[in-house]
């Protein structure tokens, strides 16, 4: 399993979770390369902010005392929701090389569903349409999907709505999130 260098902080609560019992404070975040969802303990005294980015690796950590565990979805506040739908929708603008090569690479599942099916909005009539095109030549942007399969709705919010689910929901079948 691969670790955890860096995370960005999603929410800070400075005493903890209301109707918690422990009132320490505590940070969700994310952690940028596994996009694994994280509670975070803080060292005494620090303040965090959404958006920071922070060390959470095996070396000496300034910021963070320890890593509590990963966050149940249904823990998750609501301006955290909020922040991870914008670090997503970042991500996948700034990774986009890495899920063109998804739509250039994607095979079948089983025999009776392809790994593009699991993308909102994408059926079997737009899954063929898609390898259709890509046996002519690579994608090259999600602009050049769109350019070249018409009718499948927008590539990169389907990623993005994907990532949400996959972080937020418990998946049958995970493409992004491990």
């Amino acid at each position: 399993m691969e670790k955890e260098d860096y995370a960005m902080v999603l929410d800070f609560l400075p005493y903890g979770y209301p109707m918690g019992k422990r009132t320490s404070s505590i940070a969700q975040a994310i952690g940028l390369k596994t996009l694994v969802l994280l509670e975070l303990v803080p060292r005494r005294g620090i303040q965090l902010v959404q958006k920071e980015k922070v060390y959470i690796g095996p070396e000496k950590r300034d910021k963070i005392y320890y890593i509590a565990g990963k966050v149940p979805s249904d823990k998750l506040t609501e301006t955290a929701k909020i922040q991870l739908q914008e670090f997503i929708e970042n991500f996948v603008g700034e990774q986009e090389k890495r899920f063109i090569d998804f739509f250039n690479n994607a095979q079948p599942i089983n025999t009776r569903l392809h790994q593009l099916e699991l993308l909102p909005g994408f059926g079997h009539k737009h899954t063929e349409e898609v390898l259709n095109a890509r046996k002519e030549k690579n994608f090259e942007s999600f602009a050049d999907i769109k350019a070249r399969v018409k009718s499948i709705p927008d590539p990169r919010k389907a990623i993005e709505k994907r990532l949400m689910e996959e972080l937020l929901e418990k998946q049958r079948f995970n493409i992004f999130v491990k």
